[in-house]
């Protein structure tokens, strides 16, 4: 699934994306970890991988879009 970036926490290594739809959907810290990603910036597009529906969606993946 792609998403943007919306918010993101240095410190943490946590925040949130934007889905296609608008909806905001935060990840933690174990989510951004797994893409193995340094750095993620506002605005940035996106692949997450979600688990659950509904409220119980939660991200468990962000990595950087690639084509």
């Amino acid at each position: 699934m792609q998403a943007t970036a919306y918010t993101y926490d240095p410190d943490s290594r946590s925040g949130s994306v934007l889905l296609d739809d608008g909806t905001p959907l935060p990840f933690d810290t174990a989510a951004f970890d797994a893409g193995g990603l340094r750095l993620l910036r506002p605005g940035q597009r996106v692949r997450i991988e979600v688990r659950g529906e509904g409220e119980a969606r939660q991200i468990t993946l962000v990595t950087l879009q690639t084509f």
